[in-house]
């Protein structure tokens, strides 16, 4: 008699070593110009006032950054995702001045953040 097949589960951790996040800033007044210089300042200096001077040694890298949009793209160690993440949602002032960095995505693979399901706009294109 045959034995019954057995079951076998195979779990694949992610081999990335990053993830990427893309964040945008709102500001109370919403007219400043900032560069990426300063874009990337301020998240350091948020990462300061929560971790002191270790934190504000934390490497995270501006990969793109929009100054109409005041967006970026961040990339960071995967063991430092929940640092960043939690210094730039207690962030809340720039140039004495209220803001806001928000978080719009995340992911462990930068070809994700290209599109966005939520804002796909489908036009007069789909016919049958």
């Amino acid at each position: 008699m045959e034995e019954p097949s057995k079951f076998e589960r195979y779990v694949y951790k992610n081999a990335s070593v990053y993830h990427y996040m893309k964040i945008s800033l709102v500001l109370e007044n919403g007219n400043k110009y900032i560069t990426d210089a300063q874009f990337k300042q301020l998240i350091t200096c948020g990462l300061k006032d929560l971790y002191g001077e270790v934190g504000a040694s934390f490497p995270f890298d501006l990969l793109k950054f929009d100054q109409n949009e005041l967006t970026g793209i961040l990339r960071v160690y995967n063991s430092g995702l929940v640092k960043l993440w939690s210094a730039l949602t207690l962030l809340g002032s720039y140039q004495n001045e209220a803001c806001a960095f928000r978080v719009m995505q995340v992911s462990p693979f930068l070809l994700a953040l290209s599109g966005n399901s939520r804002e796909l706009q489908f036009g007069d294109q789909l016919t049958l």
